[in-house]
C-alpha cells in the first residue's frame, strides 16, 4: 500500500472532528468552540494537523473541519481538505441542510456536495470527476442520511445529556453509503502521555463503520473500526473528543486535543 493511501486513511479516521465557524450569530448564539488536534500514525510519526471549530444557536448550527499533512508525511503525500455542514435544530434533531468538502491530494483537487430538503431527500449536488462513476444509491437509500460531521456532532449531544454512546446514524458522504454504529466501552480516568497532555474522566466510545454502498478510489481506503474518548470540557451541552484511536492496515493511528477555546476555556496542552 502506497503512503497516500495512508493519508486517505488518516483524512476518514480524523472525519469526525467538528470545524471552522460559520454562522452569523443572531443574539440566541450559544457560543463557538475551536480546537486544534495533532495526529500520529506509525512508529509515532506526526503526520497531520486538523483545526476545528462548531458554533451553535438554539435552533442553528455550522461546522467545519480542516487538515494538513505535516513532517514526513507531506514528502509523500501533499494532502489538505476542508469540510464543513449547516444544519438546523429541529424537534430535538440536528438535521443538515447543506454540506461541502474539497480534498487536494498531491495536486488532484474532488469536491463533494450534498444538500438536504426537509422531508429528509438529498440531493448529490456536486458531480463526480470525468474518470470516476457516481455511487449508485437510490433515493429511498439517502432519505435521512447525514453527513458524517453532523453525526458524530449528534453523538456528542447525546453523550452529554444521555450518558451514552449507543447511537447508529446513516451516513453518505458523497462517494459512499454508510453506518455508523457507536457504542458504550468504559468509563477511563485518562493520564498525560508523551504526547497528550489532558488527564481526567472520560467516556470511551467504540465505532464501527459498515458500508452498504460504495464507489471510492483506490486512495480512499477508510476504517472499520475505532475509539474515541470524549470528556465534558465546555459550558455548553456538548461532549468534546480528547482522544482517539483508529485501526488501519498499518496499525493504530492515534489523536490527540492539543488546544481547545470556547466558552470559559482556554486550553493548550500540546505544542505543534
Amino acid at each position: 500500500m502506497s503512503f497516500a493511501r495512508f493519508g486517505s486513511l488518516l483524512i476518514a479516521a480524523v472525519g469526525f472532528l467538528l470545524g471552522a465557524g460559520l454562522l452569523s450569530a443572531p443574539a440566541a448564539e450559544l457560543g463557538r468552540v475551536d480546537a486544534r488536534f495533532e495526529i500520529f500514525g506509525f512508529a509515532g510519526f506526526h503526520v497531520l494537523t486538523t483545526r476545528t471549530s462548531v458554533q451553535e444557536t438554539s435552533n442553528r448550527y455550522a461546522i467545519a473541519m480542516d487538515i494538513d499533512t505535516r513532517g514526513l508525511a507531506r514528502v509523500f503525500v501533499d494532502l489538505a481538505s476542508r469540510s464543513e455542514v449547516h444544519g438546523t435544530l429541529i424537534d430535538d434533531s440536528f438535521r443538515p441542510k447543506s454540506y461541502r468538502a474539497e480534498v487536494k491530494r498531491n495536486g488532484a483537487l474532488r469536491n463533494y456536495g450534498l444538500d438536504y430538503a426537509g422531508d429528509g431527500t438529498v440531493t448529490n449536488a456536486a458531480a463526480p470527476p470525468s474518470a470516476e462513476s457516481p455511487v449508485f444509491v437510490s433515493a429511498q437509500q439517502l432519505r435521512g442520511t447525514v453527513d458524517q460531521l453532523t453525526a458524530y456532532f449528534i453523538l456528542e449531544h447525546q453523550l452529554a445529556h444521555r450518558g451514552t454512546c449507543a447511537l447508529v446514524v446513516p451516513v453518505f458522504d458523497g462517494s459512499g453509503l454508510y453506518n455508523l454504529r457507536f457504542t458504550d466501552v468504559k468509563r477511563e480516568i485518562l493520564s498525560a502521555d508523551s504526547h497528550q497532555d489532558f488527564a481526567g474522566p472520560t467516556q470511551v466510545c467504540e465505532v464501527v463503520r459498515d458500508e452498504i454502498a460504495a464507489n471510492r478510489n483506490h486512495d480512499e481506503d477508510t476504517y472499520q473500526r475505532g475509539r474515541v474518548w470524549y470528556a465534558r470540557l465546555t459550558a455548553g451541552d456538548r461532549m468534546i473528543p480528547v482522544r482517539m484511536e483508529y485501526d488501519t492496515a498499518f496499525g493504530v493511528v492515534r489523536g490527540y486535543l492539543a488546544e481547545l477555546d470556547g466558552p470559559g476555556v482556554h486550553l493548550r496542552l500540546t505544542g505543534e
